[in-house]
């Protein structure tokens, strides 16, 4: 399969095109089945790549080194407290010397400008692993999941996403939706809405793309005809812990709940969420939820989370196989 995508960093779904965004999931497809088969052949050896985590992650890490591994390649972890990045040695000159060691850099942080910062001096690919505004590598795992169980094309299904959609994840789906030609609803309380700047811009892409775009605050209006319910949780990392009581009270009514499935009309409409999720009492912060609020399920119900409509950990798996497309595309 031989493409050449328009832009070899990732730092965005904005610079990339429909037909970029299906050659990736095209050929994350191929590349999940060869390793099914026992057949995949490595086309990245001799290569390594840098990961650098300021945020901590468990899929995006994990899917990044046996993406690399997979593929013959090395990785080089790099966290907040075993680098100089910011603090003794500027982004710039960090990313002019990784730039001369490695054949990609993956950044995972808070603010977009250190991941153009890092592209811009390195002059090697970069991969935006999540920042404050943007998390393309998950909206590519989602887009291949809702083609695998959707059973239609992309342009054909729906999705809603619940909940804050001002920040990384509402904004990115709605960009990968637009991008795909696809039914996008956003169900969220007037506050917490995409902000009013990405959505003329991709109200006038729609045009070209076929897209619709609904915003609506009434959860039951917003999920009607979804073939998706996508949901994440309501505080992001990094967020004062005193704003979880002005999230529940906006949120509560946006909880993903079997009566909320099934307000959707559709049958086999499936759950997803990029996780991690506080469907239950099993995590430190889903007790403290629970003390101080008398919680025992925040974004989404257990009964929703463990039942078969769930596709939440084929999302997670196909977040190493969309990233691996990735680094296959733009290192070779």
């Amino acid at each position: 399969m031989s493409y050449n995508l328009h832009n070899p960093s990732l730092l965005t779904l904005m610079d990339y095109s429909a037909r970029d965004i299906s050659f990736l999931l095209d050929l994350a497809s191929e590349l999940k089945r060869a390793k099914y088969a026992g057949t995949e052949q490595p086309r990245l050896q001799g290569k390594n790549i840098a990961l650098i985590f300021e945020k901590a992650s468990t899929r995006t890490r994990c899917a990044f080194e046996v993406a690399m591994h997979d593929q013959g390649g090395h990785v080089t972890y790099i966290d907040s407290a075993s680098s100089h990045i910011g603090r003794t040695e500027s982004l710039k000159d960090t990313a002019r010397v990784l730039g001369r060691l490695f054949d990609g850099i993956e950044y995972r942080g808070y603010h977009q400008s250190v991941v153009e910062e890092l592209a811009s001096f390195s002059h090697i690919p970069v991969w935006n692993g999540l920042t404050d505004e943007s998390h393309p590598t998950q909206i590519l795992a989602d887009l291949l999941t809702m083609r695998e169980f959707g059973e239609r094309p992309l342009h054909e299904l729906a999705f809603c996403y619940l909940g804050d959609a001002r920040f990384n994840m509402g904004c990115s789906l709605l960009i990968g939706g637009v991008k795909m030609g696809m039914d996008v609803r956003i169900g969220a309380p007037a506050a917490l809405q995409p902000p009013a700047e990405l959505l003329v811009q991709l109200r006038a892409l729609a045009l070209t793309t076929g897209a619709r775009i609904t915003l609506e605050t009434d959860p039951v209006k917003a999920v009607a005809g979804a073939d998706f319910l996508y949901t994440d949780v309501w505080v992001s990392m990094g967020e004062a812990e005193d704003v979880w009581k002005q999230r529940i009270e906006q949120l509560l009514p946006y909880q993903v709940t079997t009566a909320l499935m099934q307000a959707t009309g559709k049958p086999r409409a499936r759950f997803m969420h990029c996780l991690p999720a506080y469907h239950n009492l099993d995590t430190e912060i889903g007790r403290q939820i629970h003390e101080r609020f008398g919680l025992t399920e925040v974004e989404v119900t257990d009964a929703v989370f463990e039942s078969d409509a769930s596709v939440v950990f084929s999302q997670a798996e196909n977040r190493m196989h969309t990233i691996k497309a990735v680094l296959v595309a733009t290192l070779t």
